[in-house]
């Protein structure tokens, strides 16, 4: 079967690891599937255009029902009864709890879910949303938690990451260096906890806090850089390849997230993988994974943030209980091969 796979692909963000992800699992069942970045067709005229081309597309999958979704609602520029192929959608996160708040995009979300084959929801939680703010189709939404893997990079030097993320002095083997990995976009709010950051690394110069993702919004981009210049104890790292950021996170104190609005964090699911603790947000795509003080610690306030990483510091038994658990978590929960038979269960929906 000769799918099309449309997610927002550049620059690099987690919904296109996970279609990169998702893409194998549907290719070892044999099947053609083309990724293509949703943010290349302006109109789903454009669309059904390609899955027009010779040979045609037999199905199609998107993630994000705003994004990706709307693209596959099949407004062809010649009328043909096969310009609409049966397709199929992955909840992004941000479409279920950002975009359904501005009603044209909910109406159009609204269609997407209507005449998709399947949807797919990351968490309970995310499904619960997508049923209270769009028209019922409970019985297509499939719960099916992202699949882990992680590979640390075997030659990664890691006073050299320190060194050149603007990191300096003799002592750096006794910092404790917390992780904010993420995107460079307003949504995951990496400027939230650096005032507050910054007046505990006064306080204690071991710890520090390094920024480290893509730049996806170059303007809040900008910002982030300027702010993170006259922050006391906080630096902006260059992005780094998915094998190095894990070895980096490995050698962290903590994976940090402090985002807005969250699906389902790949990093802090990878963070409980490489039996790293994490501090998120308390937001309900986090709360969904990190149950705290078991798998994880959850704040609200920049202010909870640092006590708890006060606390996280100190207690030994709180750090190896909540990395113990994480990792058992991620391993039960989280199973590649679990993932890929779904996904492979779910494309012969669109037969």
């Amino acid at each position: 079967m000769k799918l099309l796979f449309l997610a927002c692909l550049s620059p690099k963000t987690g919904n296109c690891t996970t279609a990169e992800r998702i893409r194998a699992h549907i290719e070892s069942a044999g099947h053609t599937c083309e990724l293509r970045d949703a943010a290349d067709f302006k109109s789903s005229a454009e669309v059904a255009s390609l899955i027009e081309q010779k040979p045609p597309f037999e199905g199609a999958i998107a993630i994000h029902l705003f994004k990706g979704g709307r693209l596959l609602l099949g407004e062809a520029t010649v009328p043909s009864e096969n310009t609409q192929v049966p397709f199929g959608v992955v909840f992004g996160g941000t479409d279920i709890n950002e975009d359904v708040k501005v009603e044209q995009k909910r109406a159009v979300m609204e269609q997407v879910l209507l005449k998709a084959r399947f949807a797919v929801a990351f968490t309970d939680k995310l499904k619960a949303e997508a049923e209270v703010f769009l028209l019922s189709q409970s019985s297509k939404i499939y719960i099916q938690p992202q699949g882990i893997k992680t590979e640390a990079a075997q030659s990664f030097c890691w006073s050299e990451f320190l060194r050149r993320s603007g990191v300096s002095g003799e002592d750096v083997e006794d910092l404790h260096v917390f992780l904010l990995v993420c995107g460079l976009r307003r949504v995951k709010d990496p400027l939230y906890l650096l005032e507050a950051f910054s007046e505990w690394h006064t306080e204690n110069p071991l710890v520090v806090l390094i920024i480290i993702g893509p730049k996806i919004d170059p303007v809040f981009t900008e910002e982030v850089e300027a702010i993170s210049k006259r922050s006391a104890g906080v630096y902006l790292a260059q992005e780094r390849s998915q094998e190095e950021l894990h070895a980096a996170m490995r050698r962290s104190a903590a994976l940090v997230n402090s985002s807005v609005s969250e699906g389902m964090s790949a990093a802090i699911l990878e963070a409980m993988d490489l039996e790293v603790p994490v501090v998120a947000r308390d937001i309900p795509g986090n709360t969904a994974v990190v149950q705290h003080e078991v798998t994880g610690l959850l704040y609200s306030s920049p202010q909870e943030f640092v006590r708890v990483s006060q606390r996280l510091l100190v207690d030994g038994e709180l750090r190896e209980r909540v990395v113990a658990n994480g990792k058992r978590y991620v391993e039960e929960h989280h199973s590649l091969d679990h993932e890929r038979e779904a996904y492979q269960r779910l494309v012969d929906t669109l037969h």
